[in-house]
């Protein structure tokens, strides 16, 4: 029998093998990996041993001298909140997010506030010019005489400015956008993204000069390139936000130095990126007690924030009534109307629902289901829930309220916000107690035939 040819083409990044070059990978999907098996991939058949100095020879982990790294404020304390304390000299830092979203905006403030401080900034531009970065600073006022500025996409010219200007802080922007001549292919291509990420990251290490690094996404969300990029750097953030909305958060999706489930929160103004260090009055409406509000407190990473939720019905004239969200789960609310009409008859089949949260900001967790179902029923009844009620807890199909984490720490920011009556697991396991105590907290003046309407409806 006739030998099976050997595979000719090999994948870089996962050793996925094919007989025929392709552009994309068919197991990791990274486009551009795919190399002849016989071309160098960086790994060598055999090499020789060497024995290290007495300086660097393997020891126990007990005679190890650990050090203390010192942080230096950025300036602004939501960035330095989502980094654990502050940067870390050497670090190499990488900022994605959206196109438009602030990224560039973001890093332009850290530049100037860690001027003013008296430390070099050397910021690399390799999308803008000198003179468009220059009319941003102006309009951000973020002018200082310790930034440089730099419009360069070639890696072997910004190393270059690197020795001429001795920054203590360095900025570039972005990396997909910066090719360098020792690698094959355009910039953004995952062989010119490693190499422009392995030089910047040994530069940061041997000189102890923290790197703040840009990264573009795809349509996905992902961050463009290779994910050798994610695992060189020492941290990963995420920039996001609506774009009709100002509000943005930044979160840690990778830190070698603190904790990953901090969020720092940012508005866009007209003068740049403003840090908002008590973001509660941004989710909670100013009509007063209107029926069909009701706030819950949510996770946002360690932090706790009172976010209101908004439900509005409306009898429906098609078959099929509309169900709209935003900002909560669709499937969540649609399990909350099943458990509203198996377990305590509220039928809406024939109604259109509408839940919304205030703000534009997003809830994932299932803490705010009673704040929803609340939120519901008030509208059905047509009783406004008090401005100092709270509730946050899990609905379960069995109509109980289950307990969430982080309780402790959501009671105490409700309490310290001003919030007098919490509703959650602890005081009771039935969700019908809980619309009880609702219902008695609420005003009860109503017309008399309102009152016929509802409980013929209901």
């Amino acid at each position: 029998m006739a030998k099976a040819p050997s595979p000719a083409f090999r994948c870089t990044e996962c050793g996925w093998t094919t007989a025929k070059w392709a552009g994309r990978c068919g197991e990791c999907q990274q486009w551009g990996t795919v190399v002849e098996a016989t071309a160098p991939t960086g790994v060598l058949g055999k090499l020789t041993p060497i024995r290290a100095s007495d300086d660097r020879a393997a020891r126990p982990i007990t005679q190890a001298q650990a050090k203390e790294t010192p942080r230096w404020s950025s300036g602004i304390a939501e960035f330095d909140r989502v980094l654990g304390g502050g940067i870390v000299p050497g670090a190499a830092i990488l900022l994605s997010g959206e196109p438009g979203v602030g990224k560039s905006t973001l890093l332009l403030e850290v530049a100037s506030r860690a001027a003013q401080t008296g430390a070099r900034v050397l910021y690399v531009s390799a999308e803008e010019s000198v003179g468009q970065v220059r009319l941003r600073a102006e309009r951000t006022g973020a002018l200082h005489d310790d930034l440089f500025l730099a419009s360069e996409t070639d890696l072997a010219t910004i190393l270059g400015h690197i020795d001429q200007v001795s920054p203590q802080l360095l900025i570039i922007d972005s990396v997909q956008t910066v090719s360098s001549s020792q690698s094959d292919g355009l910039a953004g291509q995952p062989g010119q993204v490693r190499e422009v990420s392995a030089v910047l990251t040994r530069i940061a290490k041997e000189r102890d000069l923290p790197i703040l690094l840009v990264g573009h996404v795809t349509k996905d969300g992902s961050i463009a390139g290779p994910r050798l990029l994610e695992h060189l750097v020492d941290v990963v953030c995420h920039f996001e936000g609506d774009r009709y909305t100002a509000l943005r958060f930044l979160r840690a999706l990778k830190n070698r130095f603190g904790a990953t489930d901090e969020v720092g929160c940012f508005e866009m103004a007209g003068d740049g990126i403003v840090e908002v260090p008590d973001p509660s009055a941004l989710f909670l409406s100013k009509n007063g007690s209107v029926a069909g509000t009701c706030v819950t407190i949510v996770m946002e990473g360690r932090r706790a924030l009172p976010v209101e939720v908004q439900a509005l019905i409306a009898k429906s004239s098609t078959p099929n009534p509309r169900r709209v969200t935003n900002g909560v789960d669709a499937a969540r609310v649609a399990m909350i109307l099943a458990v509203l009409h198996g377990r305590y008859k509220y039928d809406l089949s024939d109604y259109e629902v509408y839940v919304s949260t205030v703000g534009g900001v997003k809830i994932s967790e299932p803490a705010a289901d009673l704040a929803i179902a609340l939120a519901i029923v008030s509208v059905i009844r047509d009783l406004p829930i008090p401005n100092d009620l709270a509730a946050y807890g899990e609905i379960s199909l069995g109509g109980e309220v289950r307990p969430v984490s982080v309780s402790k720490q959501r009671t105490s920011e409700a309490t310290r916000l001003g919030y007098k009556t919490l509703l959650h697991s602890d005081v009771s396991s039935e969700l019908k107690t809980m619309l009880g105590i609702a219902k008695s907290a609420a005003d009860a003046a109503r017309p008399a035939q309102r009152e016929r309407e509802l409980d013929a409806a209901f």
